[in-house]
């Protein structure tokens, strides 16, 4: 076979199928997520992911006479720690044509075909919410939330800005895509609102994103018109104030310094989003909108990337730690994993008002301290 029919994933940029499962099983609580391959597929997932997970981690013996035993050995072991088991496939296993589906069992313990090579994190993200089956129970009060994902350094955030701003409009919360219990998805609503529309859940209906103020506006209207009792002044009072705000901040560095060039890689939705704030309250001039998860050309080569920076020269550059890494001279903001080489304890948000306003403050101090920077360096 040519080698032009081959996909390299050689130190990907993006996670693959097997991490977007596994992220999406880690985020029910009562679920053991056991990693059915090596070591690195399990330490790569294990680094992103922060929440206990397990593994087989696989050797040669096992490649050659078969993986199962050590599989049945490692789910022997959490069953009594458990209500709930969950094996994520790896490529080895699946390049084998091993059957592992005898040892699923009564709704415990499940079986996530999801090998690396079927993807990226999004198809592994949806394959793990496929076999779990969310129910939507029809007299269920409240609203879902979904686009939580554990690789994402603002899931946690998001989680928080997304409950309160339905909590401040008299909303109640219901099931958690996927930072919840198991047992949550046995009585989800039936209708969702999103912190990030590339992984929306597909589960009851969509009333739309939580990404900008515009957007946040939208979703609380279409809620409003489906359930009682929704009180949406409250949330549009606070997205008057907020606008207000970046208003402000926003014209004063515009007295200032030039609109910056803009280059901006991410997940599609997320870069979508910062395109939109940068553009509206800024006039920036957006260089590329990089995103990962695009279908046909996926950024997720390096030196494509680093052509990209090299090129347009951005003045500020919204991405991840390969980013900042050939960010020069210009600005940085991390909005996309990984995140190195700073401790991030805080539940920062990129969802909601309070996602918008971490956003706008992250960019704003960004190009200010490189603008101060440059003018001290031309200085006489």
């Amino acid at each position: 076979m040519p080698d032009d029919h081959h996909k390299s994933c050689e130190n990907p940029l993006w996670p693959c199928a097997m991490t977007g499962a596994v992220a999406c099983l880690a985020g029910f609580e009562d679920v053991a997520v056991v990693i059915h391959g090596s070591s690195g597929c399990y330490f790569y997932p294990a680094s992103l992911i922060e929440a206990p997970i397990h593994g087989t981690f696989l050797v040669e013996n096992e490649v050659i006479f078969g993986t199962e035993p050590r599989l049945a050995e490692v789910i022997e072991e959490l069953e009594g720690q458990y209500s709930r088991i969950a094996v994520v496939n790896t490529c080895v296993p699946a390049v084998m044509g091993e059957d592992i589906s005898g040892l699923a069992r009564d709704g415990r313990v499940f079986i996530v075909d999801s090998p690396g090579f079927l993807g990226n994190l999004e198809t592994g993200y949806h394959r793990a919410l496929a076999e779990i089956a969310p129910e939507v129970d029809h007299d269920a009060t409240g609203v879902n939330i979904d686009g939580i994902c554990r690789t994402d350094p603002f899931h946690r955030g998001n989680t928080l800005e997304a409950r309160r701003l339905l909590n401040l409009a008299g909303a109640t919360v219901a099931t958690t895509f996927c930072l919840d219990h198991y047992t949550a998805t046995r009585r989800s609503a039936p209708l969702t609102v999103g912190t990030n529309p590339d992984l929306a859940s597909g589960v009851g209906r969509w009333c739309g994103s939580l990404l900008g103020l515009d957007a946040i506006a939208g979703t609380f209207e279409a809620l409003a018109v489906v359930v009682d009792g929704i009180d949406t002044r409250p949330i549009m009072e606070e997205v008057a104030w907020a606008d207000a705000r970046i208003r402000k901040a926003c014209d004063k560095y515009l007295r200032r310094f030039d609109p910056p060039r803009v280059a901006i890689f991410s997940g599609r939705s997320y870069a979508e989003f910062a395109a939109r704030m940068l553009k509206q309250y800024l006039d920036a001039d957006i260089t590329h909108i990089a995103a990962r998860n695009d279908a046909d050309t996926p950024a997720v080569d390096f030196s494509v990337i680093y052509d990209m920076i090299r090129d347009d020269e951005p003045d500020l550059i919204l991405g991840s730690s390969y980013e900042q890494i050939l960010a020069d001279d210009a600005a940085f903001v991390g909005l996309t994993p990984p995140i190195r080489d700073r401790v991030l304890l805080h539940s920062r948000a990129v969802a909601g008002i309070e996602g918008t306003l971490w956003l706008m403050d992250e960019v704003l101090n960004a190009c200010t301290n490189r603008g101060r920077r440059i003018r001290d360096e031309n200085m006489p």
